[in-house]
């Protein structure tokens, strides 16, 4: 973290993307690298007249450079704990360390907050981290101790859930585990719910923390309805449903995920017939649902991770999607979700669009749905908006 000895220059007119701020460097912007980086180090980069535009973490694959800043300083320890202030100040502006009946959300969003590579989620004074650099990994033990010094009595223990986050050629070893503290099991709460988090195994770190605002709005549409949460896992939207529905179904492939839906059921509701859950393929169960339910959400697990695979993402949210809307009963509301980067907003209303057409249901657009706050949009990262959704009126 100290002298910055690899320089990175950037083909002619290749520059413009960083002086808009971007924080990415495409591998093809590059012209040449004068040293020889490995992963995770840190380099300045310089356009093709030898002015300095950024520095950041270097990682060989697409995005060849994460910029930490755009300004010429230096990244030591002082640097990162107050990017990471600043983080955790905005989070407290909006209230989410006073928040009654709710202590679990997103600590640090990455481009969101500056801090490209770094992803950590704060589950009842567990924070969990999912590096997505090689540059971040090699801070993460640095940045668990300012997180303790930040949070004070507000965090027990850092727990790292990078394994399956970085990609294997890195070949970075060591495993998941703590770097401060200890935990055992952790119950949540959000707005007054409680769940149990597989911060351990589970998806993403644990929980799906950016669908908070969007599991209210299915209470609300929940009133009087039978709701079926496809793609349940451990059936956050099927607990916020359970308030007002005549009846929920989870189903998910999952038979631990669904076990844990089953537990946060119970956890909030007790023992009550009002909710089954099932493991079986989405798109074989829509296939057998017909006319079976008034609500539906579909909250799939990201379909394109990398711009070779979005025709067939999108092909795929079009196929689920037109299922989903033939099987609704008239007058139903579908909830629908992409948490796919590479797939814009745009193309992601396409899709529904061309199922919507196929089927040739009458459809009204209700709203437009996307992350919450604690999940911020870098406004010169539109990428880091990854959560589209829509909710439909089928009749």
């Amino acid at each position: 973290m100290s002298d910055i000895k690899i320089r990175i220059v950037l083909k002619s007119g290749k520059d413009q993307s960083v002086r808009r701020f971007h924080p990415w460097i495409f591998s093809g912007a590059i012209k040449k690298i004068y040293g020889n980086p490995v992963n995770g180090d840190l380099v300045e980069v310089y356009d093709n007249k030898d002015e300095f535009l950024a520095l950041g973490h270097y990682q060989s694959g697409s995005i060849a450079v994460r910029i930490l800043s755009f300004e010429k300083t230096e990244p030591g320890r002082n640097f990162f704990f107050s990017k990471i202030l600043s983080a955790v100040d905005y989070r407290k502006k909006l209230g989410f360390f006073s928040e009654p009946g709710t202590n679990v959300f997103r600590l640090v969003h990455a481009e969101g907050d500056n801090l490209p590579g770094l992803i950590a989620d704060y589950y009842n004074r567990l924070v969990v981290f999912q590096m997505h650099s090689a540059g971040m990994y090699r801070l993460r033990k640095e940045i668990a101790g300012i997180i303790m010094e930040i949070l004070g009595d507000k965090v027990a223990a850092v727990y790292d859930r990078s394994e399956a986050t970085l990609p294997e050629w890195l070949e970075i070893k060591g495993g998941d585990g703590f770097l401060a503290g200890e935990a055992g099991e952790i119950i949540v709460q959000e707005n007054g719910y409680r769940f149990i988090v597989d911060w351990k195994s589970g998806q993403k770190t644990g929980f799906f923390i950016d669908q908070r605002e969007n599991r209210s709005l299915v209470q609300k549409y929940s009133e009087g309805r039978q709701v079926l949460n496809l793609f349940g896992y451990t059936g956050g939207f099927s607990v916020y449903a359970m308030k007002n529905a005549t009846l929920v179904h989870t189903v998910d492939s999952s038979a631990p995920a669904l076990k844990l839906a089953d537990e946060n059921i119970r956890m909030n509701y007790g023992d009550k017939a009002r909710h089954e859950s099932y493991q079986a393929d989405a798109f074989e169960f829509l296939r057998d649902s017909t006319g079976k339910y008034d609500l539906i959400i579909l909250d799939p697990p990201a379909f394109a991770k990398h711009n070779d695979a979005l025709h067939n993402a999108l092909q795929g949210y079009k196929r689920l999607n037109m299922r989903a809307i033939e099987a609704i009963r008239p007058g139903g509301i579908l909830f629908t979700f992409s948490c796919s980067q590479v797939v814009s907003r745009e193309n992601f209303r396409k899709s529904v669009f061309a199922a919507a057409a196929n089927t040739g249901r009458k459809i009204r657009i209700l709203h437009h749905l996307s992350q919450p706050p604690d999940h911020p949009v870098n406004i010169y990262h539109p990428e880091s908006e990854y959560l589209k959704g829509l909710v439909l009126y089928v009749e």
